[in-house]
């Protein structure tokens, strides 16, 4: 009963923070709207530390209902609390990140007019985030899904009278009701074929039915597979897998602190929670796991290409978030859904902490963005320059910082996996560490080294950010060191580990099995790692982004001109977004217009004005019959006389 009084403590505190702030926004200073916000999300986070240590260290945990929502014949809808390992795990990453964005905000937005609205917003999205992972049934899930996209909308738009930024929420928006279509479809199918919501009766009933080998009514689908595909549509839009990945980098328009929070830790990763909670389904459904497999690492080296040619430093970062997602899919395709979720833990912090970081820069840069325009910002920021250099090799995977750990697990688990498009994908996730190498130090260099390429009268102002930016960014930088190290063991390769018994792995699927034999602790991990390929392609890309941007900063120019298709590719962004206005924005609107025409013609031109037309016909023909003259009424009485007499005998 005390980790069902904490989590409502937990689930709770954010919500009383977004009311305080947001409600009474206009007759509360700032002072109160932070203070407020800041102190129950710190509670929010101790609280859900001392859940993690009696749910990980003292192996307790909940399953219950706390109340009934709704009862339809023997179907009852209730709102309760799954808290097991990955639960605690998630609740952890969410409110920590959550609560040092909540401190960044102070500085990044204190002269911003919605200042008391802006705090209310992100206390209002940690609300839904963390009543999408304590959900112990999919209605709670999908309550908690819905409303982290709401949250988002209102986010990304929060600068509403700025176009870009109305596009870009509205693009968020539009592109996750396509997937959450499919999410709602296959609860449908969960709902019909099992007869229940709850997690627990739909795992224990998933052999069963997987056994039953049910195919869907004239397709030669297995129920699992369908269902598993369906949901899955959710994850892709959510957690912006290829196609449905085209709205993240416009989310970029929101304020930074945003950026942070939905990248990171929260909304994003919502659809990797997904399939780790759902593996007792996925295991059942090998096509499911293969296609997940393929995605995944599609997305973590084509998405990470298009960042080679991004000169916002944002939207560098953000191509960056779609990259690290594909690998986390990739390794829940492969069934090590534990690597999967250890590398949204370490990425959560160091992400963030980019985000962050790429957030001081902006405000140094009096809000410019391009890379183009920096240079030379490590003399004036040198806390600022050391922790996105460290957000920067933990996101290449150089030892020993966290990204290795947990990425170079991700890239063994492809490595070792069976089903089929494994090779494919290794081949992807070893290419995604020269991808993800070079821009990332790309960034870097062209930011904090070289010449300063900003305006004169900006280079006399340039300082370091004040403290209540870099505190957050100092914060995330000791996890972005540590985490990995000390996380690997427990979290991938101990019996029952961290995650214990909150993922499902069939023996025959279970990859992490076999590396764990090979596994002889951390340190070793890092020596043994110098003979794999995927480091020195690591070290390649940094030493090419050196090259190209230090050594010889003409170079990449040149390239551009050299290779132009490949360049226009990536700036176009493969076409996704062209496709997009051409099929679904103008062929809307082209089918619109149809519409319109045909409603014009046939409906009104026919139907309506028709009808109004034959009338006056007939009336105007009635009216020329009625001539007034005595003879031509007596001849028409004689005529229909005949007829009758006519039609009497015949």
């Amino acid at each position: 009963m005390i980790i069902k009084t904490l989590t409502l403590l937990i689930i709770a505190a954010p919500l009383l923070g977004a009311a305080g702030a947001g409600l009474f926004c206009r007759h509360v200073s700032k002072r109160f709207a932070h203070g407020l916000t800041i102190s129950l999300m710190g509670i929010s986070f101790i609280l859900s530390a001392y859940v993690a240590y009696l749910v990980i260290g003292q192996n307790m945990s909940y399953d219950g209902v706390l109340y009934l929502w709704g009862q339809s014949g023997k179907l009852t809808l209730n709102v309760g609390f799954l808290i097991d390992n990955l639960t605690a795990c998630m609740l952890v990453t969410v409110t920590f990140v959550s609560f040092l964005v909540h401190i960044y905000s102070i500085g990044y937005m204190m002269d911003d007019g919605g200042y008391q609205r802006f705090f209310a917003y992100i206390s209002l999205f940690t609300f839904f985030m963390l009543m999408l992972v304590t959900a112990n049934n999919f209605l709670q899930l999908f309550f908690g899904w819905e409303g982290v996209g709401l949250a988002s909308y209102l986010l990304i738009g929060f600068w509403f009278n700025k176009e870009s930024a109305n596009q870009g929420s509205l693009k968020a928006f539009l592109v996750n009701r396509v997937g959450d279509f499919g999410f709602v479809v296959g609860i449908a199918g969960v709902l019909t074929y099992f007869g229940s919501l709850d997690y627990a009766s739909v795992f224990a009933a998933v052999p069963g039915v997987a056994a039953a080998a049910t195919v869907l009514p004239g397709t030669s689908w297995s129920v699992i597979s369908a269902i598993g595909f369906f949901l899955f549509i959710g994850a892709m839009a959510k957690s912006a897998q290829m196609p449905l990945h085209v709205w993240l980098p416009e989310s970029m328009e929101g304020p930074t602190p945003i950026s942070a929070l939905i990248h990171a830790a929260t909304m994003v990763t919502a659809g990797v929670f997904m399939v780790a909670r759902l593996s007792p389904l996925y295991q059942y459904t090998p096509s499911m796991q293969s296609f997940i497999l393929i995605i995944g690492a599609t997305g973590a080296l084509f998405t990470g290409l298009v960042a080679i040619v991004q000169n916002d430093i944002k939207r560098v970062v953000a191509y960056s978030t779609l990259s690290q997602l594909g690998y986390m899919m990739a390794a829940a395709g492969a069934s090590a859904y534990a690597a999967s979720i250890f590398h949204l833990m370490t990425h959560a912090a160091f992400k963030a902490l980019l985000f962050l970081g790429a957030g001081s820069v902006i405000i140094a840069m009096h809000h410019d963005q391009d890379l183009r325009h920096m240079g030379g910002l490590r003399k004036h920021m040198p806390i600022t320059y050391i922790t996105f250099l460290i957000g920067t090799l933990a996101l290449c995977a150089i030892p020993p910082f966290s990204g290795f750990f947990s990425k170079d697990a991700i890239i063994d688990a492809v490595r070792y996996t069976q089903i089929p498009g494994a090779s494919y994908a290794y081949v992807c996730v070893v290419l995604g560490s020269f991808v993800t190498a070079f821009y990332s130090f790309r960034a870097l260099f062209l930011a904090f080294h070289g010449e300063e390429r900003m305006g004169h009268d900006l280079k006399h102002h340039l300082k370091e950010s004040p403290w209540v930016v870099w505190l957050p960014l100092v914060l995330l930088a000791i996890p972005s060191v540590i985490q990995g190290y000390l996380m690997i063991g427990p979290m991938l390769f101990s019996n029952p580990g961290y995650l214990g018994n909150s993922i499902t792995v069939l023996p025959e699927n279970n990859v992490l099995a076999g590396m764990s034999e090979e596994f002889q602790g951390s340190f070793h991990m890092i020596l043994k790692d110098f003979s794999n390929v995927p480091l020195w392609f690591a070290l390649l890309g940094a030493f090419s982004a050196w090259y190209a941007y230090i050594k010889r900063p003409e170079l990449p120019a040149l390239c551009a001109q050299r290779f132009k298709w490949i360049y226009t590719i990536l700036i176009k962004k493969y076409g996704f977004d062209a496709f997009n206005d051409l099929v679904f924005v103008r062929g809307g609107q082209r089918t619109a217009k149809l519409m319109y025409k045909g409603d014009a013609r046939i409906i009104d031109d026919f139907f309506v004005n028709g009808a109004g037309r034959v009338i006056t016909w007939c009336s105007a023909t009635a009216r020329r019959a009625q001539t007034g003259y005595i003879y031509h009424y007596a001849f028409v009485m004689v005529l229909g006389l005949i007829v009758l007499l006519g039609w009497l005998m015949f």
